[in-house]
């Protein structure tokens, strides 16, 4: 999965079989690379990196939502 703006990828999520401990793989998220996310996860995070290319502020209610989910 990637998001692109303006022409330029601005985040991206590769799955890798590999990365999960109990070997049914995870999604590797690029502006959080030491964190394994679920599917689900990996596109919440991508929303949030979208809509900070995108110019809303981390203080927006939107972002501060998506963030929480990731907790």
């Amino acid at each position: 999965m990637t998001v692109e703006t303006g022409g330029r990828v601005a985040a991206s999520a590769p799955f890798s079989e590999h990365a999960a401990a109990e070997g049914d793989g995870a999604w590797i998220v690029s502006a959080h690379p030491a964190r394994l996310f679920t599917r689900d996860q990996a596109i919440t995070a991508l929303t949030v990196a979208e809509l900070g290319e995108s110019g809303y502020p981390d203080s927006h209610p939107l972002v501060v939502m998506l963030r929480e989910e990731l907790r």
